[in-house]
């Protein structure tokens, strides 16, 4: 069956994010400079950060309350009033930050809108998401958005199922190996990967992805020939 739908998943594929969770990780670190040095402290926030995974979600108001967190264990619960402003506006500074595209994102959306069923299937907090959506001026070409708490190979069978389609009729578009590719070829869909220059450790993996319907690409003006190759 020949691909329907493609999805693309949002942060560092279609817009910039990673690189604004690095400069607020450094702001936080040097700001417990006096207690712990930037690199343990660094250590201790993203094991916060995992441990709040379940309760908080994806997103920068979670990142935001694993940061006061992660000061308040490190100053033994002396956290200095200003030293919480100040993490709070390093969280309100990301909130705030313009959607950065990537290049050729809205020259590849155009070439396949029509002739494909484009989705917008990221994770995350919702109203982040929908704000940077809406800046970014691409919510036109899609034809559905899928914000996921979690990108499982569950929540893609439950977002193929509620499009209607059979998986091989699905292809994904994403920069995460773990998140975007892995639990979509797991379902039987189609997945091309394009790289981040930075990637979140917890997005990691170690092996090498070996699979029939797998694609990489390395960037984005080269996944239209790719997916006419696969179609």
């Amino acid at each position: 069956m020949k691909i329907k739908t493609i999805a693309f998943d949002a942060d560092d594929t279609l817009w910039v994010n990673e690189p604004f969770f690095r400069e607020a990780e450094e702001k936080f670190a040097s700001l417990l400079e006096d207690y712990l040095p930037v690199h343990s402290s660094l250590k201790e926030l993203y094991t916060r950060e995992i441990t709040n995974l379940p309760v908080y979600g994806y997103g920068i108001k979670g990142f935001m309350l694993s940061m006061i967190e992660t000061a308040m264990e490190i100053t033994s619960n002396n956290l200095p009033d200003q030293m919480i402003q100040s993490i709070i506006q390093i969280g309100r500074d990301m909130l705030a930050k313009p959607v950065e595209l990537l290049p050729g994102v809205e020259e590849l959306l155009q070439k396949l809108n029509g002739d494909f069923r484009l989705v917008l299937a990221t994770k995350g907090d919702l109203l982040d998401q929908e704000r940077k959506l809406k800046k970014s001026g691409l919510e036109k070409y899609f034809h559905h958005i899928e914000i996921m708490s979690e990108k499982k190979t569950a929540n893609f069978q439950k977002l193929v199922k509620h499009l209607d389609i059979a998986p091989k009729q699905f292809l994904m578009v994403g920069n995460s190996l773990k998140s975007d590719i892995l639990p979509v070829l797991d379902l039987g869909g189609h997945a091309i990967h394009i790289p981040f220059h930075i990637t979140w450790v917890h997005e990691r993996i170690e092996h090498e992805v070996k699979h029939p319907n797998f694609r990489e690409a390395e960037k984005l003006s080269e996944v239209f020939d790719l997916i006419s190759e696969m179609t």
